[in-house]
C-alpha cells in the first residue's frame, strides 16, 4: 500500500484530503481543527516512509490560489477600514506580531532552536500557513542543497507541533477575559451603530408606514434620509389608491402609504418621524409591481455601482436588497455589485423578464471562472513576490508565493474591474477555490515533513517545541487583550475580530461571532487580516536571517 501511494502522488493527495477533511469537522470542547486537520493527516501518512510525499508543486499551487482568493474578497473591506480606525488597528497588530517575534527569539535562544525550527514555531504559534510557505521559499533560495531536505522539514515540524496551541489558546484566553471583564455584547453593539454602520445589522424587515406628519412632506425622500441618517430603502408607495415606486426625488404627502426596508431599530426611527405603522402590506400586492430574486451573472454589470446602471430610467425598477453569500444588505446607490450576488428587484410585471436578462440570472454562468483575469492576476502576484526587499543589515526578504499574490489581489479586489476585465470572482467560486487551495497546501507540506516530524517527537524534542509555542501564543494574546481593551479602548466585539485577524485564524473568528451575535468581529478581522498576513511572512523570514 505504501509503495502504491509513493508511485501515485494524486492518489496520495486524495487519500490525505479524504481522511483529513472529515476529521477536522469533529468538535472537541466546542472547537475543531477545521481544514488544518489535513496537515496532521499528511504528517501521519508522510511519517510512514521518507519517500511518501507529494510533489512540491502541489503545495505551491494551493498556496497561491488560497491567498489570491482571500485578497480578492478582503480588498474592499480592508481599504474601507482606513476611513475609520483601520490605521490604528493595523499598527496595533503589527506591534503585537513584532512582540511575538521578539519572544520567539528569546525562547529559541534559551532552548537552542535552529533558525528554521524557530521560524516554524513562530508561524505555528500564530497559526499562519502563508508565513510558513514564505519560510520554506526563503530556505530553498538560501540553503545549501546537501542540507535542503532537513532544513525544509524543520519549519513544518515546528509549525505542526505549535499550531494546536495557537488555535485553541487564543480562544481560551478570550473566553476567560470576557468573563473576568463581564462584557455585555448586547449593550455594547447599539453604541457602535454610528461608528461601524452595518456591523450590528440583524435580519432586514419590510414595513408599511402611513404618513401622518405634515413636516414629512417638506423634503424629498433622499433629503430626509441624509438629514436623519436613516439606513433604509424606500420601495412601493400608494397614493390615492395608485401604486408606484418611491425614489430619492419623491415627496411624501400626508395619507400616503410607503413600504420601507431596514432593520427593526431603523424602521422604528422612520415610523416615529413619518407617522405610524400600517397593517396593510404593500409588498404583498403583486398585481402590478412584482419582486424577484435575480442572480448577477452578467460580467457587464459586475463591478458597477447601482446608480450607474440606471435601472429606474431603463426599466422603472429599483433594487432593495443584495444577498452576498449568507449576508443580506440594503441596496444603496453606491453599492457595487459582484458576480454571484442575488439582488431583489421591484418593477412592473411586464418588465421583470427584461430586468432578469439584464442581470444575467444564470446559475450556470456563475460556475464559469474568467480564466484570463484569474491567471493574469495570479501572474502579476507571482512577479511581485519575486521582487527582493532590502532591509537594514544587508538582509533581503521577498513577499514570495504568499505575499505577492495577496498584495495584488487586494488591489484588484478593490478595483473590481478595469474596463471590460472583471477581477472579482463569484462568491461561491471564491470559497470553493480558497478551500481547495488550502487543502492542497496543507496536504503537500504535511506529507513532505511527516517523516522528520515523527523523528523529532520520538527523539524527545517535541515537548520543548510545544512549550515554546504556548509561551509565544499566551504572552502575545494577553498583551493584545490588555492593550487593545484598556489602552486603545477598542470595543471587545471588534477587538476579538482584530485578534482573530492577528492570528489569521478563522476558528477564533467563528468563536467571536458566536459570542457577540453581530458582525463587529467580521469588521475587525477583515480590517487587519491582510496586514497581519504580510507582516508574518516578512517577520518569519527575518527570524531565519537573524537567528543564523
Amino acid at each position: 500500500m505504501i509503495q502504491l501511494l509513493i508511485d501515485n502522488p494524486l492518489l496520495l493527495l486524495f487519500v490525505v484530503a479524504a481522511i483529513g477533511y472529515p476529521l477536522g469537522r469533529i468538535k472537541i470542547g466546542g472547537s475543531s481543527l477545521g481544514v488544518a486537520a489535513v496537515l496532521f493527516v499528511g504528517l501521519a501518512i508522510g511519517s510512514l516512509h521518507p519517500d511518501l510525499k507529494l510533489p512540491e508543486l502541489v503545495y505551491q499551487l494551493g498556496l497561491v490560489i488560497f491567498v489570491y482568493t482571500i485578497g480578492l474578497s478582503s480588498g474592499p473591506v480592508f481599504f474601507a477600514s482606513f476611513r475609520r480606525k483601520g490605521l490604528r488597528d493595523n499598527l496595533f497588530v503589527v506591534g503585537m506580531l513584532v512582540l511575538a517575534a521578539a519572544i520567539t527569539v528569546i525562547v529559541s535562544n534559551l532552548l537552542q532552536f535552529r533558525s528554521a525550527l524557530a521560524a516554524g514555531v513562530y508561524t505555528g504559534s500564530l497559526t499562519n500557513t502563508a508565513a510558513l510557505a514564505g519560510v520554506l521559499e526563503y530556505i530553498k533560495s538560501t540553503a545549501p542543497r546537501a542540507a535542503l531536505d532537513q532544513l525544509l522539514a524543520e519549519p513544518v515540524v515546528g509549525f505542526s507541533i505549535t499550531y494546536p496551541a495557537g488555535a485553541v489558546g487564543m480562544i481560551l484566553l478570550i473566553n476567560v477575559m470576557q468573563h473576568i471583564w463581564k462584557i455585555d455584547y448586547a449593550a455594547e453593539a447599539p453604541r457602535l451603530r454610528d461608528a461601524y454602520a452595518g456591523a450590528t445589522n440583524k435580519k432586514l424587515d419590510n414595513r408599511t408606514i402611513r404618513v401622518t406628519r405634515p413636516e414629512a412632506a417638506q423634503a424629498t425622500i433622499q433629503e430626509l434620509i441624509d438629514r436623519h441618517k436613516w439606513d433604509v430603502i424606500f420601495g412601493r408607495m400608494k397614493r390615492a389608491g395608485q401604486l408606484s415606486l418611491a425614489d430619492g426625488q419623491t415627496r411624501l404627502n400626508t395619507g400616503d402609504l410607503v413600504s420601507v426596508i431596514g432593520t427593526p431599530d431603523d424602521l422604528d426611527r422612520v415610523i416615529g418621524y413619518l407617522g405610524e405603522a400600517s397593517d396593510e402590506r404593500l409588498e404583498l400586492d403583486r398585481r402590478e409591481f412584482d419582486h424577484r430574486r435575480i442572480f448577477v451573472s452578467n460580467p457587464k454589470v459586475a463591478g458597477h455601482r447601482l446608480r450607474d446602471l440606471n435601472l429606474p430610467q431603463q426599466f422603472g425598477a429599483i433594487v432593495t436588497r443584495v444577498r452576498r453569500g449568507d449576508i443580506e444588505m440594503l441596496a444603496h446607490d453606491d453599492t457595487v455589485l459582484e458576480l454571484g450576488d442575488r439582488v431583489r428587484v421591484v418593477t412592473q410585471r411586464k418588465h421583470m423578464d427584461a430586468v432578469s436578462a439584464f442581470f444575467g440570472d444564470s446559475y450556470r454562468a456563475l460556475s464559469e471562472i474568467d480564466i484570463l483575469t484569474f491567471s493574469l492576476g495570479l501572474g502579476l502576484g507571482l512577479l511581485l513576490g519575486m521582487v527582493p526587499i532590502p532591509l537594514p543589515g544587508g538582509i533581503v526578504v521577498k513577499l514570495g508565493l504568499a505575499g505577492g499574490p495577496l498584495v495584488v489581489s487586494l488591489i484588484l479586489g478593490t478595483l473590481g474591474r478595469t474596463g471590460s476585465m472583471v477581477w472579482s470572482l463569484p462568491y461561491s467560486a471564491n470559497l470553493t477555490l480558497r478551500q481547495a487551495g488550502l487543502i492542497l497546501f496543507l496536504a503537500g507540506v504535511g506529507t513532505r515533513a511527516g517523516y522528520a516530524f515523527v523523528t523529532t517527537i520520538t527523539q524527545g524534542g517535541g515537548a520543548s517545541i510545544f512549550t515554546a509555542g504556548i509561551v509565544i501564543t499566551v504572552v502575545t494574546a494577553v498583551a493584545a487583550l490588555w492593550i487593545g481593551r484598556w489602552l486603545l479602548k477598542i470595543p471587545m466585539g471588534l477587538l476579538m475580530g482584530v485578534l482573530a485577524g492577528l492570528q489569521t485564524q478563522p476558528a477564533v473568528l467563528g468563536f467571536a461571532l458566536e459570542q457577540t451575535r453581530n458582525d463587529l468581529p467580521n469588521i475587525g478581522y477583515a480590517a487587519v487580516y491582510p496586514v497581519a498576513l504580510i507582516t508574518k511572512i516578512l517577520l518569519a523570514q527575518l527570524l531565519l536571517a537573524l537567528l543564523r
